[in-house]
């Protein structure tokens, strides 16, 4: 099936059966985001996969009680760097300089210029750019989740500042962006499940200079 017509088949469930997703299912969509291009290849974000009934339960009332927190089969996580440090960017190039097999000082010039360029703004804006990046590997996420036939829900409702404090993430220089709630639907007990899915018209959503 092509990619086209996975995503016609995806929609952001609203109920989940609370059946198990296979972990090689969920390593999958998680190499989707691994694998996402991202600003400078600095890939500026991780992802926290939970499983944990106990820890979901947690996470539910933060999410101001969405049922498909516990009722999934695991929640992806996706955070981003509260910051560019040096140390930071150092390091994403010295592992391309050693992957690729190429002198440490490979990219010294562009390396300077960009941390001058990120240490430049304000520590709410690298995190803004830090989110962005995260969302391209939330994207192909949601993308590999409907490849694989697994539903998927988005989720922003959340309070961002109690699940950091809940998964410590300060302690790791990080803060949520967004949650990914993956199982399966409940096809009995879901409003959507059935409803047309819909999006802009072509004709309104191209804009075309040509």
């Amino acid at each position: 099936m092509s990619l086209l017509e996975d995503l016609k088949w995806r929609y952001a469930t609203k109920k989940m059966n609370g059946t198990p997703v296979a972990q090689e299912k969920i390593d999958y969509i998680l190499e989707a985001a691994r694998l996402a291009p991202t600003s400078s290849g600095l890939h500026p974000f991780r992802v926290i996969e939970i499983s944990d009934p106990e820890w979901k339960a947690k996470i539910q009332p933060i999410a101001y009680g969405q049922s498909q927190i516990v009722d999934s089969s695991h929640i992806l996580v996706f955070a981003a760097y509260d910051a560019y440090t040096k140390e930071r960017v150092e390091a994403t190039f010295a592992q391309q300089a050693e992957e690729r097999g190429l002198p440490l000082n490979f990219a010294d010039d562009y390396k300077n210029n960009l941390f001058a360029q990120l240490s430049a703004l304000s520590q709410e804006q690298q995190f803004s750019h830090a989110a962005r990046q995260a969302y391209i590997g939330f994207g192909l996420a949601l993308a590999a989740a409907a490849e694989q036939k697994i539903d998927a829900t988005p989720m922003e409702g959340f309070n961002n500042e109690q699940l950091d404090a809940l998964l410590e993430l300060d302690k790791l220089g990080l803060k949520s962006v967004s949650i990914i709630a993956i199982g399966y639907r409940d096809e009995a007990h879901d409003w959507l499940v059935n409803m047309k899915k819909v999006r802009p018209l072509q004709e309104d959503f191209i804009i075309k200079f040509n």
